[in-house]
Formats: C-alpha cells, structure tokens, sequence
C-alpha cells in the first residue's frame, strides 16, 4: 500500500491498514532517514497511547531502531504525547515516535514522528519518509530488526518514565500553588486516554471520569468535542464542579466546559488563555492560528499590536511558524494550541491547567471571561459541519470553485478570499465562510464564524446549495 502522512502522522485501520508489516516499512524508512541525517547516533525515544496493540506497535518500532543500530528509550506505560515530545526536547535526542491515532475512532491506530525540536515533523520532512518507504518498496529493503529481548540485554533498548521531567517543565510553566489555592472545583474527562491519571498527579483535588484503560473508548471517538462530552457536561450542569477539563486519546487536544455546562470550544479557550498570557503572564509574541480558527485571536491580535500569521490546517504549520518566528501562542480548530517558553507542539494538560490558572488569577468562570473579551472586541458564533461526498463530486467542486468561485454568498458580498487550504470566504463585516473538501476521506467540510448566529447557519446552508449536498 501507499503510505501518506496526515495533518500529524500515518494513520490506518488496524488490521487493515495499519499492521506490522506495514509498520516496519515505515519504521525502517524512518531509521534509514534518521541515520542518512546523522541523527541516528542519538537516541530514539518512542512512546505509546491506550489504544489496541499499541504496546507491541511500539515494541516493533524499537526492534527495526534497534536493528539499525539506534539506541531507544521507550516508555515503560502508556504516556502522552506531549509527555514524549517533551522527552526529546529534553534528552536531546534525535527524534521520537508516538504510536498513536490521536482522536481517532477505536479501529485506528498510528504514527507520530517528533523531530529533535520535540515538535511535529515539518511536511518536508514526512514527504521525505514517504519517498523512502516507497523507495525500499520498490527496491525489496529488508527491514532490519533486533528481537526486543536482545536488545534489551544489549542496551539498546532502554526503558524509562517520561513524567518526571515533563511534570517538572509544567511545574516551571504554569503555578500549581495558585491553582491549588484557589479551591477551584474541577474534573477532568480523559476520554480512557493516554492523559488518564495526569492532571490529577500535578494537581490533588481534581476529580476525572473515564480514566480506566478501555481500547473502545466507552463507544465515542476519544475527541473533545460538545457531542462526546454529555456526561461531563451533565456534572457540571449538576453544580458540583465549576469547570470540567477533555483531553482527547493521546492528551495533545484540550477541550472544556464552563461553569454554564456548556462545552467551551477550542475558540474560546484560544481566546482566553492568550489574553491570560498577555495580560497576566506578561509575555509577548506573534500569534499563528490556522484558517478555520476564530476570528477573536485576531481582534487581540490587533488590540496588543502583536503580529498575527494564518496557516493551513495541521499543527505542524503552527510548529514551522514557531520554529521560525518569536510565536507567543498557535492553535486550530481541533483543539490543537501551543504556548511559547515550552515545546512546538500541541499540549492538552499544559493548556488545561492554563485555564485552570486563568480562574485561579481572575477569580472567574471560563464563560465569565470570555464574554468579558467579547464585550470588548465583539460576540462571535461558529459552527462546522462535515458531509460525505463522493470523490468524483468532491473533485468537480474543487475544480469549479478554483476556475470562478461566486463573489456573492447568500446575498453577502464576497470581499476577500483565501483559498491556502481549502475556499475561504470573507465578508465585508468580517464574517466567513470556509469550504474545504478532506484531502484523505470522501467529507467536505464546511466552517462559518459570523458575528449572528443565523447568519452563521445562512451561510452554511448556502455552502451546502454551492457544494450540490
């Protein structure tokens, strides 16, 4: 098969897509770029989530390392991802990988790489793994391996626990007494993830649902999004805690709900944790966000004269622009948001403790603040829907849209476009209409921010009449 990087990773069925077999291709073109770099003389980190066989994924992954003669420190339990991506960065090794599928549904599993920044690869550098596997592929590589229980008698696979540097990191960066002090009343639902048991571990106090190890998820894709999160909600609609805290199945996404019981998406927790940085932590820095990310960042943007990037979707954009630029915060739509003075990479427990900290310093509900800001700057509504649609279709629309895309959308004059990924649309008031057909999957997805909410549901009817859904 054709192995293709996502927007962070390979990623398949398991048993179909993604197999051992397939695997080892991908780690040994892995081990044959990181020795072609000379960064096979460092070590290799490779970490693992709670999902079905990820344990012996990783074990294999180690053996074809081991195999080409690189040393590994694997995990000895299941760890986050910014668990292992704070490893690298720290141990200074020369790259990890996490077998993980992220939020994905259960049947998927994955493959994350983290360069020796202890962020997601750069889209050059997953481009290049691509072109080795189907380099050996086509040229019968064997893959080269070292039986796990040799490679541990030989050293070069070498257990270890990644929390105790990534908690003193998180301890150096957010202020847990604070927090602590303040009594805030809160849970924390890791979706059965790889972030079960963490916040709970830095903060005593904080309650958490859904933390045994369940490879099904209890049923629901381990995303934190409004629809998978009834049960938190309804305890906080029960009025025991003040904010409930979603990470999604390998803890690099955060999602929310606030004091009202209603989920606080991943705009509002972008819009207040960067006004929590600024104004409370005093720092400063350029803001990068992708194109289906709420307009607010910009609007703070604008009122702190800090400089403001949009990217495409994929938080290894977000990573590049760090890497490039003095970036005070980066997020997107999925929940994905990173903070300067820590790694390029996405860190749901940093960011929830983050909120966490921002109730603690202002003495307010998440709901409270962010009204606050919306008094101020403007209120907002958003939503996204996905569609099926057929490739045929979905490649029609692609053309058509790009050949002559309509200067006119339910009756709004069209006054700039942005068509980086996917057509975005924006209006004169700057509401916006984003239409991107998946470049993996037969979906269509249709984004809208407007300042009233019909016209947010207007436009989105009318994307579905321009698409023929």
């Amino acid at each position: 098969m054709q192995i293709k990087f996502g927007t962070d990773g390979w990623r398949g069925v398991i048993a179909r897509d993604f197999t051992f077999d397939n695997l080892s291709l991908v780690a040994q073109a892995t081990m044959d770029y990181l020795n072609r770099e000379g960064l096979g003389d460092k070590p290799l980190v490779i970490g693992y989530d709670r999902r079905f066989l990820s344990r012996d994924f990783a074990r294999r992954v180690a053996e074809v390392a081991a195999g080409n003669g690189i040393r590994v420190r694997l995990t000895d339990d299941y760890a986050p991802t910014p668990a292992v991506s704070w490893a690298v960065h720290d141990m200074q090794a020369g790259a990890g990988i996490m077998i993980t599928a992220s939020h994905n549904p259960q049947e998927y599993n994955g493959f994350k790489l983290k360069e020796a920044y202890g962020g997601s690869a750069r889209p050059s550098t997953t481009k290049i793994l691509e072109e080795i596997v189907a380099y050996n592929v086509a040229n019968g590589r064997r893959v080269v391996e070292c039986p796990f229980d040799e490679a541990i008698r030989k050293g070069m696979i070498q257990m270890f626990d990644p929390c105790e540097s990534y908690f003193h990191q998180i301890n150096r960066y957010v202020d847990l007494g604070l927090i602590a002090r303040a009594g805030i009343a809160a849970v924390v639902d890791p979706m059965y993830g790889a972030g079960s048991g963490f916040i709970p571990r830095l903060l005593s106090g904080v309650d958490e649902i859904h933390n045994s190890e369940n490879p099904s998820f209890g049923g629901l894709p381990p995303e934190p999004i409004g629809e998978n999160l009834q049960e938190l909600s309804a305890l906080l609609k029960a009025g025991k805690y003040k904010v409930g805290l979603a990470l999604d199945g390998d803890a690099d996404r955060i999602g929310a709900v606030d004091e009202t019981g209603e989920f606080f998406s991943s705009h509002c927790i972008f819009t207040v944790i960067l006004r929590h940085l600024i104004e409370h932590k005093n720092l400063r820095g350029g803001i990068v966000k992708t194109v289906s990310t709420t307009r607010m960042v910009d609007l703070l943007a604008a009122k702190y004269e800090l400089p403001l990037f949009e990217t495409p979707i994929g938080f290894k954009h977000i990573c590049e622009m760090m890497l490039e630029k003095d970036i005070l915060m980066g997020g997107e739509e999925s929940g994905g948001l990173g903070v300067k003075g820590h790694i390029p990479e996405r860190d749901g427990i940093l960011l929830g403790l983050l909120l966490l900290e921002a109730m603690a310093v202002s003495g307010k509900g998440l709901r409270q603040m962010l009204n606050e800001t919306m008094d101020e700057i403007g209120h907002f509504f958003y939503r996204r829907i996905d569609r099926r649609i057929e490739n045929d279709a979905k490649e029609e629309l692609i053309a058509r849209l790009t050949a002559q895309s309509p200067s006119e959308i339910a009756g709004r004059r069209v006054s700039a476009t942005n068509f980086s990924d996917g057509f975005k649309f924006i209006f004169e008031n700057g509401d916006w209409l984003l239409i991107r057909p998946s470049g993996t999957e037969p979906v269509l997805r249709l984004y809208s921010e407007a300042a009233e909410s019909d016209q947010v549901d207007r436009l989105l009817r009318a994307a579905g009449m321009i698409a023929g859904l």
